[in-house]
């Protein structure tokens, strides 16, 4: 199964929560806090291989998390780091934002990437001992990890696209040119998935050729299979486009020649502008007037124009000698520039928060900085309590409560955590 498009989610792991500890030793009166720090959640990593040639393996698993940090322990251990997850992509995959469709990443080469990057570890409580706060007995939570909806789309990294109507010969020309075996047949659609194969010029160098499956009139708005592989086209450097000159199957092979451009140019206006060679393939079974009707047609648009047999392999050494000159005039395989910019962490607005009654008449607190606060508060404590009373002080809780008119002894619900309230 050729998959080429696939959309995936991404999850960097959370760091790990600070450790409230103290230091006990024999003979070691008053040790004092020795709580580590939380270990760095994993990254997520992705990496090309040149061994993978489909997104098949992502249809049947579409989540990714690493590794969550550990814990801090007491003596001042840091916890440890959590693993990375590496996830291979076939080379010249393409990773957008889900969203906003912006790129995060062209996969066009070996060099890893950290797409979404794990959160600090929390501070142990060894960080916030004072000359005046010697027991501290709260510490910090470790951030998440950075997490992203993405969808990966697969662009054929080649230098020379193949296109044309079904079963016009794309397939046997590639596997007489270099050391692509695809299947080959007398039927429509036998390629079902693009083909790549290096060719060698002789004399030296060498180039990528893609068979890029048939296209169809109407493809680039979803009619038959070709619009699935006219992004594989993109990022060719050069569109060798063949016709059937034979008219065996009864078409025109001006007609279809107009055709294919036209779903090229609708798919795309770069591809319009794309340089292009025409081949007028089968050859050997067509009548000279009508391939020369073709070819004076074909370079009176501006093109060069070949007359080949791919099964015959006539004017094969001339076509392979032709690309590969006009490969060396053209820039290398285009990449994308990534243009996505991470948003960054809003800083919490204590200040956003709504009170209304439940059913039991206690009165509920919702906000989205609950589970934030209340992570580094241990209420067993009498400092962290403070904090935690001085942040809904200044955030304007206690006031709202009071003009809601709650009584002392009333019950206060916030995320989690439930109080009386005291005047």
């Amino acid at each position: 199964m050729f998959v080429d498009i696939v959309k995936i989610k991404v999850k960097a792991g959370d760091g790990g929560d600070g450790a409230v500890a103290f230091h006990r030793e024999k003979y070691v009166a008053a040790g004092g806090p020795d709580g580590g720090d939380g270990g760095r959640g994993g990254n997520v990593i992705f990496v090309a291989d040149t061994n993978l040639s489909t997104l098949v393996d992502f249809k049947y698993k579409r989540k990714f998390a690493a590794e969550r940090g550990q814990n801090g322990q007491g003596k001042k251990c840091k916890g440890r780091d959590g693993k990375d997850i590496v996830i291979k992509v076939p080379l010249g995959t393409l990773i957008k934002e889900a969203t906003t469709g912006q790129v995060m990443a062209d996969m066009s080469d070996k060099q890893p990437v950290v797409l979404a990057k794990g959160g600090n570890g929390g501070w142990g409580n060894t960080h916030f001992a004072t000359a005046t706060r010697q027991v501290p007995r709260f510490a910090k939570p470790g951030l998440p990890g950075e997490e992203f909806e993405l969808v990966l789309e697969l662009k054929l990294l080649a230098d020379v696209g193949l296109v044309g109507f079904p079963n016009v010969g794309k397939s046997t020309l590639i596997s007489a040119v270099s050391d692509a075996k695809p299947k080959i047949a007398n039927y429509h659609f036998t390629t079902l998935s693009p083909v790549l194969g290096v060719v060698k010029v002789p004399g030296g160098g060498s180039f990528v050729m893609a068979d890029i499956p048939g296209l169809i009139e109407g493809a680039s708005e979803g009619v038959g299979l070709g619009h699935q592989f006219l992004r594989h086209v993109d990022r060719c450097r050069l569109i060798v486009h063949i016709v059937d000159v034979s008219g065996l199957e009864g078409r025109d092979p001006i007609e279809d020649f107009q055709a294919i451009n036209r779903e090229l140019s609708n798919f795309s206006a770069l591809l319009a502008d794309r340089p292009q060679l025409v081949c007028g393939n089968k050859s050997e079974l067509a009548d000279e007037a009508a391939v020369e009707r073709f070819r004076q047609f074909v370079e009176g648009q501006g093109y060069r124009y070949f007359t080949i047999s791919a099964a015959t392999r006539q004017g094969l050494e001339e076509l392979v000698y032709a690309i590969a000159q006009e490969l060396e005039k053209l820039p290398p395989i285009s990449r994308y520039e990534a243009d996505f910019v991470k948003p960054e962490r809003p800083e919490t607005d204590f200040t956003r928060f709504t009170i209304h009654r439940a059913d039991d008449a206690a009165y509920v607190v919702e906000t989205d900085w609950a589970d934030q606060v209340l992570a580094s508060v241990n209420m067993d404590d009498y400092e962290s309590l403070q904090y935690f009373q001085r942040i809904l002080r200044q955030s304007g809780v206690i006031d709202r409560l009071e003009e809601m008119g709650i009584q002392e002894g009333d019950t206060v619900r916030v995320g989690d955590f439930e109080f009386e309230f005291v005047f």
